[in-house]
């Protein structure tokens, strides 16, 4: 077989994988993405897992989906990006498909009300493992630590859309690299 087409097939698997095991959406996939990708198959490093992260939640669509898509191209070109978007939201489809059929017969019973509210709390986990891996390994400085914090309230308090903190915080990140490059040329 082809070392490309193995490559390839390699991305589909890991992907479903990541897709069928994962609930939660996107943010619960980060830790899982990060993990097969950069400690296990070691198609990427921590550095790239960054930038692609950054950059599929400025783009619109689903950070899984856009993970993928980033993590596949960086991997094998187009069809691995191909096969990794399709594996990764293959099993979702699949899934949503079969329990939108059998879900209103069931959402009655406790028990099911039980499983989805202990499944929301163990999402709300993996979105924190994932958001403490990022700031682990993302640069730290008072600009940052500004950023953020003024990217937090404009969102959660202020009601401003993502699209415009992401654009602000942006330019901000280059304003302020461009300030502290001619600081160091001096």
């Amino acid at each position: 077989m082809d070392k490309k087409l193995k490559r390839v097939i390699q991305l589909f698997v890991t992907f479903f994988k990541i897709g069928l095991f994962t609930f939660g959406g996107g943010y619960a996939m980060i830790p899982l993405i990060q993990k097969e990708t950069v400690e296990t198959k070691k198609w990427i490093t921590d550095d790239d897992i960054l930038e692609i992260i950054a950059i599929a939640e400025s783009t619109p669509g689903p950070i899984a989906i856009n993970s993928a898509t980033f993590v596949g191209y960086r991997v094998a070109g187009f069809w691995g990006s191909v096969a990794a978007t399709f594996g990764v939201v293959l099993p979702s489809f699949t899934i949503i498909l079969a329990i939108s059929f059998v879900l209103n017969e069931f959402q009655h019973i406790k028990a099911v009300q039980y499983a989805f509210e202990g499944i929301r709390a163990g999402v709300l986990a993996l979105i924190f493992k994932a958001l403490w891996s990022m700031y682990k390994k993302a640069p730290k400085g008072a600009v940052s630590y500004v950023i953020m914090a003024l990217s937090f309230v404009c969102v959660a308090f202020l009601k401003i859309n993502v699209l415009f903190v992401i654009i602000g915080c942006a330019l901000t990140g280059l304003i302020s690299s461009v300030v502290l490059r001619k600081k160091v040329q001096k």
